[in-house]
């Protein structure tokens, strides 16, 4: 099977953020996603750049084909005036975090579609769990055969963008000990977690074949990988990232992947053979950030060389920042080091519940009066 690659005209930029609805009172999840849509569509039309997901308690907000962070976030930030009031029309307020503090999954309801049913009814008790946000980034490549190469070793930064996201620290009333928990819970579907290692976009292509004729997936979105090409599109697809609260940590995230895919694709322009590493540190990597986020000690290469993340996360944004200069987020690369500063999401969420003697809603109003002051 041959799957068509759509090249990009440049290094594009295309931001997906997850929210999730709750109640203005209780702070609990609120099913009124498909009330919202409806409001959304009587007072403004049809609008491409808000999506449905897998459950009645969750909006995503898209943008379009962007050429900056900073077009991307103002894109973002139109779609959010229009829908911050209608949401406050039916009592409840957008929450961006990888993870609830106490909602149940057994009150969720499912949102109406034949791939969402099709989704739950294989995976059953670990479909249904699934109350989990998250921000995807979409780079575009104008070259097929950089995509692999490019997924690959983007692999030897995931603890970093999982540490500086990591936003999911406790579920169903409880502190899980990680940083990220989201992280340990999506990759218990099929087909989701980390990326195979291919070499070339043929095996990529067998693989994908292999699966749609086994019936393991039905569609190539099937793939649920934390960083994945996305032919139609044009781009790799980062999905590495917790659901972020705030408009000042998503540039920041959104400037810091667009910068290293950007950079990758700049070194296999001169001809060098992109950095990779085993999978079982790749793994390993993945389990740290998630556990420990930005107190991680990660492995660096394939000589097992390690490092605290933070202090190798200010190598990194040195050696970014001519990239992060030509692509006008330079700024907001800097702002990237402002997260390990003051504190990751999940620091902060577990700084309220001490602070509050264990109050889950106090965690949730901190969380959502992150995002007003933060809009552009």
């Amino acid at each position: 099977m041959g799957i068509e690659y759509v090249p990009s005209p440049g290094p594009t930029l295309g931001v997906e953020w997850e929210f999730a609805l709750v109640d203005q009172t209780s702070r609990d999840l609120s099913n009124t996603a498909s009330e919202l849509f409806d409001r959304v569509h009587a007072s403004l039309g049809e609008q491409p750049k808000l999506h449905k997901e897998l459950l009645r308690n969750t909006v995503e907000v898209v943008t379009g084909v962007c050429g900056t962070v900073p077009e991307a976030m103002a894109d973002l930030a139109e779609t959010l005036r229009h829908v911050r009031p209608i949401a406050d029309e039916l009592g409840v307020d957008l929450y961006s975090a990888g993870t609830h503090p106490f909602a149940q999954w057994s009150t969720q309801l499912l949102t109406q579609g034949h791939r969402y049913e099709e989704l739950i009814e294989r995976t059953q008790w670990w479909g249904r769990q699934m109350l989990i946000w998250g921000v995807h980034v979409h780079v575009g490549l104008e070259e097929r055969d950089d995509v692999i190469p490019i997924v690959s070793s983007l692999l030897n930064h995931f603890p970093h963008l999982q540490a500086l996201s990591a936003s999911s620290p406790m579920w169903s009333g409880t502190d899980t000990g990680y940083a990220s928990n989201r992280a340990m819970m999506f990759q218990q579907l099929p087909t989701a977690g980390l990326p195979f290692q291919f070499d070339t976009w043929g095996e990529y292509e067998e693989f994908v074949d292999a699966h749609l004729r086994t019936g393991v997936i039905e569609y190539l979105n099937d793939i649920r990988w934390d960083i994945r090409p996305s032919p139609s599109l044009g781009t790799v697809e980062v999905r590495v990232c917790d659901g972020i609260s705030n408009f000042r940590e998503l540039e920041a995230l959104t400037a810091l992947t667009h910068c290293l895919v950007v950079d990758l694709a700049d070194r296999l322009r001169r001809g060098e053979t992109l950095p990779t590493m085993p999978p079982w540190h790749v793994q390993e990597n993945k389990w740290r950030a998630a556990r420990y986020g930005l107190d991680a000690e990660i492995i660096l290469d394939a000589a097992a060389n390690e490092r605290l993340v933070t202090d190798d996360l200010h190598d990194l944004l040195e050696q970014l920042e001519p990239v992060a200069k030509r692509l006008c987020c330079a700024d907001e690369l800097r702002a990237v080091a402002d997260i390990a500063g003051r504190g990751a999401s999940y620091q902060r969420q577990r700084e309220v519940a001490t602070r509050t003697g264990g109050d889950l809603v106090a965690v949730v109003d901190s969380v959502v009066s992150e995002l007003e002051p933060s809009l552009p």
